[in-house]
């Protein structure tokens, strides 16, 4: 397997870091209000976690498509798209069936790297 690329680490770091911050201030809403428990704790780690592992995937499949022909690499990239996917759908749904995880907690995170990509070309103008 080859080595995964310093940017593909890089941009998931950065995707990581923002996740962790939207995550804290999640945990604190639920606390504000009055609706914490460990529920709602171990739910933003579960979708977090693989909404992160979700944008590394996605980085490392676009790294492996350079290296193939057009047709090729938008197959890859959408074959990884959808499993991708089906593999977040499955996550929020056992996240949501099981009581161990509070719902929304299970939900919301899986914005945050959305958000967090919304915000990168105010980072980068920021650090020119």
């Amino acid at each position: 397997m080859k080595k995964i690329d310093a940017t593909v680490w890089r941009e998931t770091q950065y995707i990581a870091v923002w996740v962790v911050i939207l995550s804290i201030l999640m945990q604190a809403v639920f606390l504000v209000i009055g609706k914490w428990s460990y529920t709602v704790l171990l739910g933003n780690l579960l979708t977090a976690l693989v909404s992160v592992l979700n944008f590394l995937l996605m980085g490392i499949t676009v790294q492996k498509a350079l290296d193939k022909d057009e047709k090729e690499a938008k197959t890859a990239v959408r074959v990884s798209q959808i499993y991708r996917k089906l593999l977040v759908i499955a996550v929020v749904a056992v996240g949501v069936l099981l009581p161990v995880f509070h719902t929304w907690a299970v939900v919301i995170p899986v914005c945050f790297p959305r958000i967090a990509i919304a915000f990168r070309p105010l980072m980068d103008k920021k650090g020119s």
